[in-house]
């Protein structure tokens, strides 16, 4: 039988550090999937007076496909 797997995008953002959407991510994706990985597919900054005042990031997330038998 063919591997099947399923594709999601998340969104993500914080306006404490760049590290933090990524950490957010990945702990939503991990409180409903028991495998699966995660691809930052872009990267973003709102910049307000030349501070950056919020950073996010879009990821897709991978997850195996299980049958029921």
């Amino acid at each position: 039988m063919a591997k099947v797997v399923k594709v999601i995008e998340l969104m993500s953002q914080s306006p404490k550090e760049r590290g933090r959407p990524r950490a957010g991510a990945a702990r939503e994706a991990s409180k409903n999937l028991a495998e699966h990985s995660l691809y930052i597919d872009e990267f973003s900054a709102d910049v307000n007076n030349g501070e950056v005042t919020n950073y996010g990031i879009n990821a897709k997330v991978t997850f195996d496909l299980v049958r029921k038998k």
